[in-house]
């Protein structure tokens, strides 16, 4: 890759880890139905606006039954589990069990595709669940019963960004990106919208939970699909998605930060076998000089 295509590499995983970020500060004040609805509609405007502007073609309507599903798997219920989450879990906790993705999308891929699972994967899955179960069992506080019922929502999201991967792959071949990026977070805000009605914030946002989740919305999401974009025409998605790896690294960085967020032992050694596990199952080698392509890759960005 280019300098320049490794500087936007970089460039989006620390976005999309600053997402766990915004996610924790704005989903006291809003909810986590109002935050998602807000973030994926107004990031569909935007997105809409842009593609308008370019001129590019759309396949909303010849589609629509099919981004409503995966904008339910891939948006809104992995984003609502998050965001839920969020309000027992740290940032930094979260982005780490959020990097499992990959390893349910591929089991996923083999449940759904018949796609095989070689000795090498299961040996990727096996130091995974090694892996979540060092993240979890020395994590730097007490493991009551709300931590650990959030632990198990961001499981279930790290599972439903898999599930969308691979749906993705079978039901949307040949579709632009752009269709697919704004039909996903349409389908999501329908879904989104009446359960955001149904629980309103309790109180008015304050001004910084505001700001964040315009941040969530403009800058995690829509702009960080311009990018993503971009890297997918001029490096592949092989390489591109070698942000997988990144993005739980700035959601710590991030959360250590601006939260003052403690990191523990046990979450550097965890994540550590986690990636470890994350090359095994996907193929991805950062360090290797041939491009290996990987089975079933999913960012897991939230």
């Amino acid at each position: 890759m280019k300098l320049r295509d490794i500087a936007l590499l970089f460039l989006l995983a620390s976005i999309w880890g600053a997402s766990f970020l915004f996610i924790r500060v704005a989903v006291h004040d809003f909810g986590a139905p109002t935050l998602v609805a807000v973030r994926v509609l107004l990031a569909a405007v935007v997105l809409i606006a842009i593609v308008t502007f370019m001129r590019q073609p759309t396949q909303l309507k010849a589609h629509w039954r099919k981004f409503l599903f995966l904008g339910a798997v891939n948006s809104a219920l992995p984003f609502t589990m998050i965001a839920t989450a969020e309000l027992n879990l740290t940032a930094s906790f979260a982005a780490i069990l959020n990097a499992t993705t990959p390893l349910f999308a591929a089991i996923v891929s083999w449940l759904w595709l018949k796609d095989p699972l070689t000795s090498r994967k299961l040996m990727g899955l096996a130091l995974g669940l090694v892996g979540v179960t060092i993240v979890v069992g020395w994590s730097p506080f007490e493991l009551t019963s709300p931590v650990l019922l959030s632990i198990g929502m961001m499981f279930i999201a790290s599972f439903a960004y898999g599930t969308g991967t691979v749906y993705s792959k079978k039901a949307f071949v040949g579709v632009p990106t752009f269709t697919m990026a704004i039909g996903q977070q349409l389908g999501a805000g329908i879904i989104m919208l009446p359960l955001a009605f149904a629980s309103p914030p309790t109180q008015v946002p304050s001004t910084g939970a505001t700001i964040a989740l315009l941040a969530l919305a403009i800058v995690c999401t829509a702009f960080a699909y311009l990018i993503y974009f971009t890297l997918v025409r001029n490096v592949g998605a092989t390489n591109t998605s070698t942000v997988t790896m990144l993005v739980p690294f700035f959601g710590i960085l991030w959360g250590a930060l601006f939260l003052n967020e403690t990191i523990g032992v046990g979450q550097l050694v965890g994540f550590g076998v986690i990636l470890f596990s994350l090359s095994l199952v996907t193929g991805i080698n950062p360090f290797a000089q041939k491009k290996v392509v990987p089975v079933a890759v999913a960012s897991g960005a939230d």
